[in-house]
């Protein structure tokens, strides 16, 4: 399923979040032309360069629905435990497989977990930075999807683990 981008549109890069096309841009490489999406990501400000032919492979998206920032939000809520596994090594590669799944039900999950986890213990430098890469790249595109700003999803979530 080929998703076509346009310029202005937003796409979820998944090792970066939420991205706003800017510029469609014709490259010669080894001979060859070929078209990149040119990204600069909210949240960094970083510009990447995708090809519009591989942006599929690279796992290049639409920002989900309202109804799946639900659903999202629905797996925030929940008491469930993804990741299980014992001693932390595996678990952080389990976590950071799911992170890079560019999935937003995975990100929730890790961002679920480790945020329960936080509550009940320090979390290790690691966790620590994978629990920001989770909040990081769910916020801004559930902000967009819900049409509300960022800091209202930020207290959103909060709310959701104090308790």
């Amino acid at each position: 399923m080929q998703a076509n981008f346009k310029i202005g549109d937003k796409a979820v890069h998944p090792k970066h979040g939420v991205a706003e096309l800017t510029q469609i841009e014709a490259r010669d490489i080894a001979g060859k032309t070929a078209n990149f999406y040119i990204l600069k990501v909210l949240d960094t400000g970083m510009k990447l360069m995708v090809p519009t032919e591989g942006a599929d492979r690279v796992g290049l998206r639409t920002v989900i629905s309202k109804k799946d920032a639900d659903k999202v939000l629905q797996i925030l809520k929940s008491t469930d435990v993804a990741v299980t596994a014992q001693p932390w090594n595996r678990r952080h590669r389990e976590y950071t497989e799911m992170l890079t799944s560019g999935s937003p039900f995975q990100v929730a999950k890790v961002l679920r977990d480790l945020s329960r986890l936080k509550g009940g213990k320090d979390l290790s430098f690691g966790e620590r930075r994978l629990l920001d890469q989770a909040r990081s790249l769910l916020v801004t595109e559930l902000a967009l999807a819900r049409k509300v700003k960022e800091d209202h999803v930020q207290k959103e979530i909060l709310g959701i683990f104090a308790s």
